[in-house]
């Protein structure tokens, strides 16, 4: 009866976990739009690759909020500075270099970018941001996931949960994009590339302009 008791226990942790990534994804950022460019302009795999990117982040940072790793996470908030100041100059660079990408040359050598490049570079823009443990923690506390992380296999199907939540919304944005892009010729990927550019060049730029007031 315990036992039965703990399986349905860790099968409600999952579907909370399931919901929180997929929640925190979801809303569309400067992620969200180098992602859509990406699978517009190199296909669904670059895309979602993109996307377990940020999956990979947000189980990070589900991690540290799921096992209490306060050190962890008093660090990342006493490097908040640093890695805030290197995800807002890294999105200006990409929006710059998709600003000024060629499509039609993009979509014959993708750029020269990979899978991995499309996965890391996502990956160090999500896990720049150290105040997203903050938001896990306030999802944690809204669900009342606080209450179920006194064992650590509470803690993993969480973690669990926050990545493949939030890898299923990556896989459904890059299926739903890729089954219209081909929607766009020529001329409609050259404005894409110059407006994702300028929306990313927007949000890096407005990320160092906080940094520097917050400071």
């Amino acid at each position: 009866m315990v036992k039965r008791r703990k399986d349905t226990s860790s099968v409600f942790i999952l579907l909370k976990g399931l919901i929180l990534g997929f929640s925190i994804a979801a809303p569309v950022g400067p992620i969200g739009i180098l992602c859509i460019r990406r699978t517009i302009a190199y296909g669904r795999l670059y895309g979602f690759f993109s996307g377990l990117g940020a999956a990979t982040a947000d189980a990070i940072y589900g991690l540290i909020a799921g096992f209490g790793l306060t050190f962890i996470m008093n660090f990342l908030l006493d490097q908040q500075f640093i890695l805030q100041a290197f995800g807002g100059l890294f999105l200006c660079y990409l929006g710059v270099q998709i600003f000024r990408s060629n499509p039609a040359k993009e979509s014959a050598k993708a750029n020269g970018s990979t899978l991995f490049t499309s996965y890391f570079s996502v990956f160090l823009l999500t896990i720049s941001n150290p105040m997203t443990i903050m938001s896990f923690l306030g999802v944690f506390a809204g669900l009342g996931i606080e209450n179920s992380m006194g064992e650590s296999f509470s803690a993993l199907y969480l973690v669990i949960g926050v990545f493949v939540g939030s890898a299923f919304w990556w896989l459904t944005l890059s299926i739903i994009v890729g089954l219209l892009k081909d929607r766009f010729n020529t001329n409609m990927l050259s404005w894409v590339n110059k407006v994702s550019g300028l929306i990313i060049i927007v949000f890096g730029t407005l990320s160092i302009i906080n940094l520097i007031f917050i400071k």
